[in-house]
C-alpha cells in the first residue's frame, strides 16, 4: 500500500507554520484528531472513574479504550498496560519496586547505548540495595550493541538487564530478541526502552522478549505521557509503594493518583491515527502493522536520501554506520563548527534539527562527543523529500 505523505501532512496544524521538523525524536508534532480528543475530553462531563453517573462511566471508558489501544499498538495484554507521567517516571517507579528484592551480591546490567532514563533509575536503585551494576558497551564505530556485549556480563546473580530497542541518539537497533533469550537463560528480567522504536516500526512485545516495555505517546504523535506494557501475572509479583486506600489491582496499583483522562483520550486518538496512515480494514492491530510497515518504507527511503546527501558534503561527520539497521535518525557534526552553531544556523532557515546529547549522555561520551553531543535529525510520518533537501541545503550553507 502506497504511503501518501501529502495527505497525511494536512492533519498537522503545526506544519502550517512552515518549519521542516527533524526534532521528532524529542517529541513529534501532533495531528488534529489528537488535539480534538484532548479538548473534547477536557470540556465534556467527566469525573473520577465509576459506574453511577455518566461522567464516571465516561472516565472509565476513556481508560479502558486507552489500555486497549496501547495493547493493540504493542501486541500486548490491555490488563498489563500501565500509564504514568513519563517513561522516566515509570522506570523510576519500577526500579524502586523491583529493587525491594535485591541485595548485596545481586547484579544489574545497563548499557552505554541507552538514554539515561533507562540507566540512572537502575544504577541508583542498585546502589540503594547494595547490588552491583555492570556496564555493557557498544562499538562506537558502528553504533551497534551486540548480544554478546550483554551476554558476556550475565551470571546467576543477574536480576535485571535494561536495554534500548533503538538508540535515541544514533537510531541503531540492538538484536533485542537474542539479548532477551540470553537474559532469560540467566534467570533475569529484561526491561526495554521502546521510546525511540515505537514511532517507526510495528512492535510485538512478546516477540521482542521484553518483560517490561516502556514508551512515550508524545513520540508517536500523541500527548505527553508514558506507558509500560508487561504481562499481568508478572505485574502481580511487583509491589510498589502506594496509598492505603488505593486499589491493589493490576495495573492500577502502579498508577499513582488520578489518571490524566484527556491525555489517555489523546493517546487513543494518536494510535487510531497511526492505524489509518494507509487505507485498510479489519482489526486495529492488523491496520497498525500495515500502516507502520508502510511508514517504515517511506522513512527508510528518506533516510537513504539524507544519508547520501550528508555523505556528499565536505566536512560532515556521521556517527554510527549508515548501512546498519536503525530508525530514521542521523547524528552528525560539521568539522570546525560547533554543533550548537549548526543547529542555530538551520533554525534561521526554518529547519528544526537540534544539537545535544539528548539525555543519552553515556552514549555521547562513548562516541567521544562529550556532554555536548552533535546535531540530530529525525524523520517522522510527516517528513517529505522537500524537507530533507531543505536540511541538506542548510547544512551545505553553514560555512
Amino acid at each position: 500500500m502506497s504511503y501518501d505523505v501529502l495527505t497525511i501532512r494536512k492533519h498537522f496544524p503545526a506544519l502550517a507554520e512552515g518549519a521542516a521538523h527533524f526534532d521528532g525524536p524529542g517529541g513529534a508534532q501532533v495531528p488534529d484528531v489528537v488535539g480534538e480528543a484532548v479538548a473534547g475530553t477536557l470540556c465534556g462531563g467527566i469525573s473520577n472513574r465509576g459506574v453511577v453517573t455518566a461522567a464516571e462511566r465516561k472516565a472509565s471508558a476513556v481508560v479502558t479504550e486507552a489500555r486497549q489501544a496501547a495493547a493493540d499498538l504493542l501486541a500486548a495484554d490491555p490488563a498489563g498496560i500501565v500509564f504514568g507521567r513519563s517513561m522516566t517516571q515509570l522506570t523510576y517507579d519500577f526500579a524502586r519496586a523491583l529493587a525491594k528484592g535485591w541485595g548485596p551480591g545481586d547484579e544489574v546490567v545497563v548499557t552505554r547505548l541507552d538514554h539515561d532514563a533507562n540507566i540512572r533509575p537502575w544504577v541508583q536503585a542498585a546502589e540503594a540495595a547494595g547490588a552491583t551494576v555492570r556496564w555493557a558497551s557498544f562499538d562506537p564505530g558502528t553504533g551497534l550493541l551486540s548480544p554478546s556485549d550483554v551476554s558476556s556480563l550475565l551470571s546467576s546473580r543477574t536480576r535485571l538487564v535494561a536495554v534500548t530497542a533503538a538508540s535515541n541518539l544514533l537510531g541503531t537497533r540492538p538484536d533485542v530478541p537474542s539479548i532477551a533469550a540470553a537474559v532469560h537463560d540467566a534467570g533475569a528480567l529484561l526491561y526495554v526502552d521502546g521510546v525511540h522504536l515505537t514511532p517507526h516500526a510495528p512492535v510485538d512485545v512478546a516477540a521482542l522478549g521484553a518483560d517490561f516495555y516502556a514508551c512515550s505517546p508524545y513520540k508517536f504523535l500523541g500527548p505527553h505521557l508514558g506507558l509500560l506494557a508487561a504481562a499481568p501475572d508478572l505485574l502481580e509479583t511487583v509491589h510498589p509503594d502506594k496509598l492505603l486506600p488505593s486499589t491493589n489491582a493490576v495495573p492500577e496499583r502502579f498508577e499513582l493518583g488520578t489518571l490524566p483522562y484527556e491525555l489517555l483520550a489523546g493517546t487513543t486518538a494518536a494510535i487510531d491515527f497511526l492505524a489509518g496512515l494507509v487505507p485498510g480494514t479489519g482489526p486495529r492491530r492488523a491496520r497498525l502493522v500495515s500502516s507502520l510497515t508502510a511508514l517504515s518504507a517511506h522513512e527508510d527511503a528518506l533516510l537513504a536520501r539524507l544519508d547520501a546527501g550528508l555523505a556528499a558534503l565536505p566536512g560532515v561527520v556521521r556517527y554510527g554506520a549508515p548501512d546498519r539497521r536503525r530508525t530514521p535518525t542521523v547524528l552528525f557534526s560539521v568539522a570546525g563548527i560547533a554543533s550548537q552553531a549548526v543547529y542555530e544556523h538551520l533554525e534561521t532557515l526554518g529547519v528544526n534539527a537540534p544539537a545535544g546529547s539528548f539525555y543519552a549522555i553515556e552514549c555521547s561520551r562513548h562516541l567521544g562527543l562529550g556532554d555536548t553531543g552533535a546535531v540530530r535529525a529525525g524523520i517522522a510520518p510527516y517528513t517529505t523529500e522537500a524537507d530533507v533537501d531543505r536540511l541538506l541545503a542548510g547544512v551545505a550553507s553553514v560555512r
